[in-house]
């Protein structure tokens, strides 16, 4: 998932005693697995914290376009300008879809464009860091949708009915753009030069910990975390995804002949899985709250791709309003 520290606007859990009658009935409905639909009574917290989940989800798929577009004009391929060109798209229609999920619980999309470009509203951290060499591409697309895929998978089942039936098409086309990277580092070290070779491994090196900074805060930093797992908006923890990221991922690592920048990872035989060492959390808040490498870049040229846009979409709203007098005519 994009979605950071979202905020659900509790302080602490209601018993089934203490809901309303609607309240009582809206869980009931969670815990039988019956999707919660627009049209269906929902608390207000419930409605404001998928607003909040779904509109950074949104900005970070529209923010997310940026680093790559960056890299369009500079591929060393006509084929790898085509397929990156096509995931800078398949991201904005994630968006779209995503503008348009919000949308049915009453939100205005350009209300919540706005709280992005004024800095009030959150989208993914990893956005914030910059892509300076090709194999940057395809750490983006191996790591970060890597990471955005054991996010979203499960929030295919989230309680939402139009959430979750937006996720089924996202994850589909997040899981194609993360072998797609997987790809581009697997020829740079089967078929590169050493200096391509290393290339790779400081890619690795320096997008490594903020990819795991992608599944937020530990559980027991991450106090609203606890309703939305009541509402069923998430599935699992921060902590969990965290995880199934990384023993998923080492394996693939290895293949690659690269090693990640963590002294402290080696796998537990008692556990079952990979332990690694401490994710430095003053980085991660200071880059959410706007101090990253690129948070002011990123926004200037969203709200620049916004003024600079505004024509296309007047004429838009201008033949619409043609259309439509011609078809009363």
């Amino acid at each position: 998932m994009y979605a950071q520290l979202v905020d659900t606007g509790t302080k602490r859990l209601k018993t089934l005693e203490e809901m309303s009658p609607e309240e009582r009935d809206f869980q009931e409905k969670v815990d039988a697995e019956i999707k919660i639909e627009a049209k269906n009574w929902m608390p207000d917290g419930y409605r404001k914290t998928l607003i909040r989940q779904i509109s950074q989800h949104a900005h970070s798929e529209i923010v997310g376009m940026l680093p790559e577009g960056n890299w369009v004009t500079r591929a060393p391929t006509l084929k790898r300008k085509l397929q990156l060109m096509a995931k800078i798209q398949d991201e904005a229609g994630h968006g779209l879809y995503l503008y348009s999920a919000m949308e049915t619980l009453g939100a205005d999309r350009d209300e919540e464009i706005q709280k992005l470009h004024d800095g009030k509203a959150k989208y993914s951290s990893i956005f914030n860091y910059p892509t300076l060499n090709w194999a940057d591409m395809g750490a983006v697309g191996w790591l970060v949708d890597g990471a955005a895929i054991v996010n979203q998978v499960v929030l295919q089942r989230t309680s939402y009915g139009p959430y979750s039936r937006a996720m089924v098409r996202i994850c589909k086309e997040e899981s194609f753009h993360q072998r797609q990277g997987y790809q581009i580092l697997l020829d740079m070290m089967r078929e590169g030069t050493q200096e391509q070779k290393d290339m790779v491994q400081d890619a690795i090196n320096r997008l490594w910990w903020p990819a795991l900074m992608m599944f937020g805060p530990h559980d027991d930093e991450s106090p609203n975390s606890q309703q939305s797992m009541v509402w069923k908006i998430k599935r699992k923890s921060n902590d969990e995804l965290r995880q199934m990221f990384i023993d998923q991922t080492i394996p693939q690592l290895e293949f690659l002949g690269c090693t990640a920048p963590d002294p402290d990872l080696k796998w537990n035989e008692e556990t079952g899985h990979y332990d690694f060492g401490d994710i430095n959390w003053k980085e991660f808040y200071d880059v959410l709250k706007g101090d990253g490498p690129c948070n002011r870049e990123r926004l200037a040229t969203r709200r620049k791709a916004i003024d600079e846009g505004a024509w296309v979409r007047e004429a838009a709203v201008a033949y619409a309003a043609k259309q439509k007098q011609r078809a009363a005519a």
